[in-house]
């Protein structure tokens, strides 16, 4: 039976073809989001086991998180960029859940599944409806469901639109995102250490925002975990 599915499965493949959104080609039946060879090239960071990594001393000084990773590292001009183009420009929403999964998986046994609820870091709802859905949700929705921890978007708010991230610098970054955020049920956080899951970490300043507002709730903490890091030079 298993190999009369994968013959169906490869034969519907033709019609309808999955595409890596790494490298384009075609995926066989027994792979799943990445094909095999870009999923085993994955340039993983391996940094969730050291509290000082390179995500971690983007806070440094500036908001006290308790623990910082990323999965993999966002290489400008790779083929490993498609992952994060192709979710976020693209509308391949399937790829921000199973990356999250796998994702998820590594972080089962670290600090990071201690976390009492996940949030992802929210889009104004003009982007959102621009965009259709946020990107960043749909990875805390896989993580959260390997770490057996709840997702709930909607706690933080984005109350002032902010112009893309992409050619700022880090002081007109932050400067973009500040004041941007609110906590809308403050009691619904109050006491919890919140996991605030973002899709790449460039400079750090939306998450130092996000975690701010957060923090200014009675008895919270915060660990950061996103999908990708900009490899810096």
């Amino acid at each position: 039976m298993n190999g009369f599915s994968g013959i169906v499965s490869d034969f519907f493949g033709l019609i309808f073809p999955q595409i890596c959104p790494s490298c384009g080609i075609n995926l066989y039946y027994n792979e799943n989001i990445l094909c095999s060879r870009c999923l085993l090239e994955l340039p993983l960071t391996y940094i969730t086991d050291f509290e000082d990594n390179i995500v971690a001393e983007l806070f440094w000084g500036r908001v006290p998180v308790k623990h910082c990773t990323s999965y993999f590292f966002y290489i400008k001009d790779s083929k490993y960029q498609n992952i994060i183009h192709r979710l976020k420009y693209e509308g391949k929403r399937n790829i921000g859940t199973e990356m999250g999964r796998m994702f998820g998986t590594t972080l089962t046994t670290t600090p990071f599944s201690s976390a009492d609820i996940v949030i992802p870091v929210p889009l104004h709802r003009k982007k959102l409806h621009q965009r259709g859905f946020n990107q960043s949700e749909l990875i805390a929705e896989g993580i959260a469901e390997k770490l057996g921890i709840p997702m709930v978007p909607g706690l933080i708010e984005r109350i002032r639109y902010s112009a893309t991230q992409t050619s700022r610098s880090r002081y007109e970054r932050w400067e973009n995102v500040e004041g941007i955020f609110q906590v809308r049920r403050p009691q619904s956080l109050s006491g919890k250490h919140v996991l605030l899951v973002d899709d790449v970490v460039t400079t750090g300043s939306t998450l130092e925002a996000c975690s701010n507002e957060i923090l200014k709730v009675k008895g919270t903490s915060v660990s950061i975990a996103t999908l990708a890091v900009v490899k810096r030079e």
